[in-house]
């Protein structure tokens, strides 16, 4: 399976992927692509593939997205071989990407793909939450504060969603949704009860 977990930044995503990852070992990371600039402390690898724009562009135009995006000024996507690897191998992906890619996943991977929307508790913890980064101008925090309200909305488009008041209690949540869809009927391979 795919799992997707998207929102607005600052939001609490990676908090939550990482924690998800640590209960989990078994699901594997999916490290997208993007042409922005490494933030503090940040490693090419890690949290993202830093890559050059004209790469970038030379591996969309050769078709090795499974989905992009530009975000924020920059373009990001998720290498679709690592992805189509791991569906045949039956192993598990954990992406944190943006609700544009998220849609692009769910409508190519349909049933091996299930989406979460991590949203903040209020606009005013978001906005508190982007400020105590350091990391972005009053430009760039207006911006993803628009942004984040637009994205919001799409949250139907969501398998579950998670108001992230709480950073215990939303794991909680974003580990039983892993352990709930890995139990489904529907996903059962009825040759491995043969």
């Amino acid at each position: 399976m795919i799992f997707i977990v998207s929102g607005p930044s600052g939001a609490g995503k990676s908090t939550l992927v990482a924690a998800l990852l640590a209960r989990h070992p078994d699901l594997t990371l999916s490290v997208s692509c993007t042409t922005r600039a490494p933030r503090p402390g940040e490693r090419d690898g890690r949290e993202y593939r830093f890559v050059a724009a004209d790469e970038f562009e030379r591996r969309r135009s050769e078709d090795e997205f499974a989905e992009w995006a530009e975000v924020h000024g920059a373009l990001y996507g998720t290498a679709r071989a690592p992805l189509d690897d791991a569906i045949g191998l039956g192993r598990d992906m954990l992406l944190d990407i943006d609700v544009q890619g998220a849609r692009q996943l769910k409508r190519s991977y349909q049933e091996a793909a299930v989406a979460v929307m991590v949203l903040p508790p209020s606009w005013q913890e978001l906005e508190r939450r982007l400020r105590t980064r350091r990391t972005e101008d009053e430009a760039t925090i207006a911006r993803r504060l628009a942004r984040a309200r637009e994205e919001a909305r799409a949250f139907l488009d969501y398998d579950y969603w998670i108001v992230n008041a709480e950073v215990e209690a939303s794991i909680g949540v974003l580990d039983a949704v892993v352990t709930a869809e890995r139990a489904r009927v529907g996903r059962v391979v009825v040759e491995a009860l043969g």
